[in-house]
């Protein structure tokens, strides 16, 4: 089943307003191909010119890149959020938190992973998001032989995007080792290993798939994590995607936890960031835009501009990382210094544009103790400054020819409901400050993703269907 193909490609689509990248605009007018691709834009559309337009009452948004997810992990959201075993001198942190994720891996079959992130992609659709950046890192059997086809679970994720309609950006993880000390994986974390020749393998077999869809799907590479790769592996994998595939995004965890900066410290005498900035330097596979590091928490002032200035982008996922404790991205400085920034969803536990972006701002106001921390200056909308941050970022980090409603560009488009209650009598950048401060996902009326209406009335078009088959595979592991 693919969604896209339940409907056609809308030749032209007309709106009230539209957020174009020169600002906000009446009666605006999308012409686009068969392919869902932006050919014309016109604005001040009279009478005549919206004959035979499918014209939509409300605002149109251009749709969110989500950088970062587990689509696996959308299984336990909400059964982690009780204590576990703790002392005076232990608490439940990122890392009790991982123990539970794992054994929720441990058994977790093709046919289950195939519907939780078809679930989650729905979610993602309903909320706003119309691409996602899949880090994908099971790749063995639960009695942790390799499948038939090693590719096995990414086929599935890319075939969950396909029953859903949303643009995808297959990212297979390399994950070989425990730690900074080159300890081995234990318990769950074996049904992530691999060696850079055997995910490479997978990245081959997912691009021969891929072949005829490159307008919604794309392909890059995730080396875990600095603990979780060798920077020698990382290197090899870097270098051989780089050969094979000019241009793909690499994503990597980096600095999410303190006590990682204090392993990496203790091991390697360097910062994570730090350490990733000089290892790949001179290599021809050097940090650069191309690249989006996850999380990026914990930096010294130093790794920050460094980062800024090498034109990477760092994936935050605010909901995620206040969920499991992470701590607080320095943003303020970050955008000043003209970084990049983008959205994930991560662990799944709440699936929301508005949330994320709330999150991202509500977290600085509450260390600094101020008010639109992050607006960028004066008499500024806090909420759009955000949301375009975020949806530029998010279009660089996944390859996506999602940088806006503009020629060349892919019609994804979101459309805020006017008759919701917390957006009635708003327009321009207040309707987008009361979706993102006073609203959430029940503010997104419409979706299309490639011109294709995937989201109507704030339901996407397979959702029953979706979730009946999500319902029976949750029963299924009890």
């Amino acid at each position: 089943m693919d969604a896209r193909k339940q409907q056609s490609v809308a030749p032209a689509l007309g709106f009230d307003q539209a957020l174009l990248p020169n600002g906000w605009t009446r009666d605006v007018v999308l012409r686009l191909d068969a392919e869902g691709f932006i050919q014309a834009v016109e604005r001040g559309a009279d009478a005549k010119v919206r004959q035979g337009v499918e014209w939509t009452e409300g605002s149109a948004l251009p749709g969110m890149a989500n950088v970062h997810s587990h689509a696996h992990q959308r299984l336990m959201t909400g059964l982690a959020e009780r204590s576990g075993p703790s002392s005076v001198d232990q608490h439940d942190t990122f890392w009790t938190w991982r123990e539970a994720m794992f054994s929720f891996v441990e058994r977790l079959s093709p046919e289950q992973l195939e519907a939780v992130a078809a679930q989650a992609y729905v979610e993602m659709l309903e909320a706003g998001f119309t691409a996602v950046g899949e880090f994908q890192y099971l790749h063995n059997q639960p009695d942790l032989s390799p499948y038939a086809v090693r590719a096995e679970l990414s086929l599935r994720c890319l075939a969950a995007a396909r029953s859903t309609g949303i643009a995808i950006t297959m990212l297979p993880v390399l994950y070989s080792r425990g730690g900074f000390d080159g300890r081995a994986l234990v318990g769950g974390q074996r049904r992530f290993a691999t060696t850079p020749d055997q995910v490479l393998e997978i990245v081959q077999t997912v691009a021969k798939e891929m072949v005829g869809h490159e307008g919604h799907e794309r392909l890059g590479l995730a080396p875990h994590s600095l603990r979780a790769v060798a920077i020698e592996d990382l290197r090899e994998a870097a270098h051989a995607m780089r050969r094979d595939h000019p241009g793909a995004p690499i994503h990597v965890h980096v600095a999410e936890q303190t006590a990682e900066v204090t392993d990496c410290l203790a091991q390697c005498s360097k910062r994570p960031v730090e350490r990733l900035l000089e290892e790949m330097s001179g290599t021809g596979t050097g940090v650069d835009g191309s690249w989006c590091l996850i999380h990026a928490t914990h930096l010294s002032d130093a790794e920050r501009s460094q980062l800024a200035y090498c034109g990477a982008v760092v994936g935050l996922c605010p909901t995620t990382e206040a969920n499991l404790g992470d701590g607080v991205f320095a943003a303020r400085d970050y955008l000043a210094e003209g970084g990049r920034v983008a959205i994930g969803t991560d662990s799944q536990i709440r699936i929301s544009v508005a949330e994320d972006l709330r999150q991202l701002e509500n977290s600085q106001r509450l260390r600094d103790r101020e008010r639109n921390v992050l607006a960028g200056g004066s008499d500024q909308s806090t909420g759009r400054r955000l949301f375009d941050a975020a949806r530029a970022g998010g279009a660089r980090a996944l390859d996506q020819p999602m940088s806006g409603l503009e020629v060349g560009q892919r019609a994804d488009i979101v459309v805020l409901d006017p008759d919701h209650s917390r957006l009635i009598g708003r327009s321009a950048d207040p309707l987008i400050d009361s979706w993102v401060f006073a609203g959430d996902s029940s503010c997104v009326r419409d979706v299309y993703v490639g011109g294709v209406l995937l989201v109507q009335g704030g339901r996407h078009i397979r959702r029953e269907e979706v979730m009946t088959e999500f319902r029976a595979r949750v029963h299924e592991l009890g």
